[in-house]
């Protein structure tokens, strides 16, 4: 499973350098707030999908280590989750990245 996250970390940072030169100075990341400029964020914000999937993916980890080492069907599960989170923070990742360059 780190071998996802790993993966997910090369497509995303090919994302940026492929389209680093044409990006916006703001790009829409804020897609709860009402469309407009409420959505839009500096460009060094994008950084934040990385960092969030990192943490909920080692925090998944975290709680499994620590409260359900012997359940096998919550080690599963959590297994699930976290490909889960790796696919849907790249996806989004790479579709803003290429939305916006």
């Amino acid at each position: 499973m780190p071998y996802a996250l790993l993966v997910a970390d090369i497509i995303m940072g090919a994302s940026v350098l492929l389209a680093f030169r044409s990006l916006p100075p703001q790009v829409p990341l804020f897609y709860s707030r009402p469309a407009g400029e409420e959505q839009l964020a500096d460009t060094w914000t994008i950084i934040l999908l990385p960092l969030l999937l990192h943490f909920f993916y080692f925090l998944n980890i975290i709680i499994v280590k620590r409260y359900f080492s012997e359940n096998e069907f919550v080690k599963k599960m959590i297994h699930y989750v976290n490909l889960f989170l790796v696919v849907i923070f790249t996806v989004i990742f790479v579709k803003i990245i290429f939305l916006v360059s």
